[in-house]
């Protein structure tokens, strides 16, 4: 780490961006006991958190933090300083302090010895090196989802995680509402019969986006904010949601990027079913034009062990799930089983026969992980050093399912990948595509 003077600040950045060292010098470190308010939790007893991407969905996630008197938000990273600034000014006009202080490059957030955790919503390409500098540094992570871009990423992920024993709670925030839990400990607990299939779907991806060239706003650092990514000149907007979710360099589009919600439900509701080996193909359709060359749409059918099959699907999804889950919604999951079926997405919660929903689970039953709050849990087992209810292996095994539903509609062919050595069996083209490289100097 680092002492008093900072002298060894370097050394320590070298370690945990692996040799990529960090410009511009450390802020003075704000004293862990310094701040407090009458009433509230003791400023030294408080959880402090640095927040690492503080757009549209960082700040969204930042502002769940701040609900919570137990943790304080005391370290934000942006590679827009205008997005800094002003998430920086929200943070400390909430605690009415100047305190709260803005890193450019999330390596000296992640150096400061006063933070506890950190909450990572950069864009989906920098989730992985993020969160690994974050545990590297000893620092419990609360990862956005997707996981990273690759299996490999993801596997590089979990095991930084173990090894430095490490809290982790992925963004897959479902499981802390209490409608899918209930849905998933039903169909867990043989209340539907036997589980025959799972219809999932989500929003699809977006087309198009402008091709212009432009001049690189000033306020965006687009060599950092591009980072492991390949080199691409600027584009108008390029790095705004609307557009880069939906570029390969930078994502997988929604089919992991809103599908692993629905799927990581599916998981949650059937994970003794997902046994290996997994058969998986399906088609998908891609933009023509613009920016945006992720699947716009997808149909794939992953056909587990067990012989349960999961039927994931982009909207529109078939109007034959419409009527049957009574639910135009643009996602859910479905379960399917032998005595009837549950449906559920945000907000709602369905079933044939309805009387399914007023079962009580009986004293052989097993309930789930209880979680009411998703940012509260993390706080939680930061605290009691349990895991979380979306720990790092459930968040590998729903973004495997994600990888390989891309990979299987993008060859174009039947595929068959083991859970258990995360391999495809037979393909060495379909394994290519399980890791990608990483523009230099960054890498895992």
């Amino acid at each position: 780490m680092y002492d008093q003077d900072g002298v060894s600040r370097r050394g320590f950045l070298k370690t945990v961006s692996g040799g990529f060292l960090a410009a511009g010098s450390l802020p003075l470190l704000i004293p862990a006991g310094a701040i407090g308010r009458e009433g509230k939790t003791a400023a030294n007893d408080r959880i402090h958190i640095g927040c690492i991407g503080v757009g549209p969905q960082g700040t969204h996630d930042m502002r769940q933090i701040l609900k919570h008197d137990v943790a304080r938000v005391i370290a934000l990273s942006d590679v827009k300083s205008n997005v800094l600034e002003e998430k920086r000014r929200l943070v400390n006009e909430f605690y009415g302090d100047e305190d709260c202080v803005g890193y450019h490059d999330f390596r000296e957030l992640v150096a400061r010895e006063d933070i506890d955790g950190c909450l990572v919503a950069t864009t989906d390409h920098w989730h992985v090196l993020a969160s690994l500098a974050a545990v590297r540094a000893g620092k419990d992570v609360y990862m956005e989802k997707p996981m990273g871009l690759t299996l490999e990423q993801d596997q590089a992920m979990r095991q930084a995680v173990h090894e430095h024993q490490r809290i982790f709670q992925f963004g897959t925030q479902q499981r802390s509402d209490p409608e899918f839990r209930q849905a998933c400990e039903l169909v867990r607990n043989g209340k539907i019969g036997e589980l025959k299939t799972i219809n999932v779907w989500s929003p699809g991806s977006s087309s198009g986006g402008p091709t212009e060239r432009a001049p690189v706003p000033p306020w965006l650092d687009y060599e950092m904010w591009l980072g492991p990514a390949p080199y691409t000149p600027y584009t108008t907007d390029r790095c705004e949601n609307a557009w880069w979710w939906f570029i390969s360099d930078y994502a997988l589009g929604f089919i992991a990027g809103w599908g692993i919600h629905p799927i990581d439900i599916a998981l949650w509701g059937a994970e003794d079913k997902f046994a290996g080996p997994w058969e998986v193909e399906g088609k998908g359709w891609f933009p023509s034009e613009g920016v945006c060359d992720t699947a716009m749409n997808w149909d794939v059918k992953i056909r587990l062990g067990s012989g349960v099959v999961i039927d994931f699907r982009g909207d529109p999804y078939p109007d034959e799930w419409k009527q049957r889950y009574e639910d135009d919604s643009s996602h859910g999951t479905a379960f399917e089983g032998s005595e009837g079926w549950i449906s559920v997405r945000r907000g709602k919660i369905n079933a044939h026969p309805k009387s399914i929903l007023e079962t009580k689970l009986g004293p052989n039953d097993t309930p789930l992980y209880y979680s009411e709050h998703h940012a509260g849990n993390f706080l939680d087992c930061i605290r009691s050093r349990k895991e979380t209810v979306c720990p790092v292996d459930a968040a590998v095994r729903g973004d495997t399912l994600c990888h390989i539903s891309d990979i299987a509609i993008r060859l174009q062919r039947k595929l068959v990948f083991d859970p258990e050595t995360e391999t495809f069996v037979g393909d060495e083209d379909a394994n290519r595509k399980l890791s990608r490289p990483m523009r230099a100097p960054w890498h895992l």
